[in-house]
């Protein structure tokens, strides 16, 4: 019987150092980490390798329940899944195990304030981008790719994975680019 952790926060510049601290004094022995949304499974490889390296008896330990997802229905599939191999889900804050009937309960009621809680940040940053607009603050998100070195690659002949290598980005954002004009 395994515990095994599993962090994440949303962003590159946020510190996962607070839950994985936690995690290893919790007992985990194996702590799994990334920095991506947890608005959907899809992109999470690290917890992919969790729910699969899971075995009867495992515990997967998380900090909070958002940190599994902000969507319920995937919080409840992948507890789902960690029940069909054998193992179990503990969330640390507040504390609640799949381990009896009560834990399946409350876990499904904290996925679905989870839930909540994503529709409310992004209204509200929705609400507070229309403000900045309105005034004129607001000018969009800081491009981070380079579009004209990419056109010029691609004018001298320089293929779409080449360039994605050579940017440091995927096929399909060069692709986006170039359709771009």
């Amino acid at each position: 019987m395994a515990r095994i952790g599993y962090a994440r926060v949303s962003t590159l510049d946020q510190d996962l150092d607070v839950q994985l601290a936690r995690l290893r004094a919790e007992g985990c022995g194996i702590v799994r980490s990334e920095k991506v949304s947890g608005g959907s499974r899809e992109g999470r490889p690290e917890l992919a390798t969790v729910i699969e390296f899971l075995r009867p008896g495992d515990e997967l330990v998380v900090t909070r329940l958002d940190r599994l997802g902000r969507d319920t229905r995937d919080v409840l599939n992948l507890i789902h899944e960690a029940e069909q191999w054998g193992a179990f889900v503990t969330v640390l804050d507040p504390h609640v195990s799949t381990r009896g009937e009560m834990g399946q309960i409350v876990l499904t009621v904290l996925g679905m304030v989870a839930q909540m809680e994503r529709r409310f940040i992004k209204e509200r940053q929705r609400d507070g981008i229309e403000r900045a607009k309105a005034v004129g603050i607001y000018v969009g998100g800081k491009r981070r790719l380079d579009r004209e070195r990419i056109r010029v690659l691609h004018a001298e002949g320089t293929g779409p994975a080449a360039i994605a290598r050579t940017v440091g980005c995927s096929r399909m954002q060069v692709y986006r680019v170039l359709q771009e004009g």
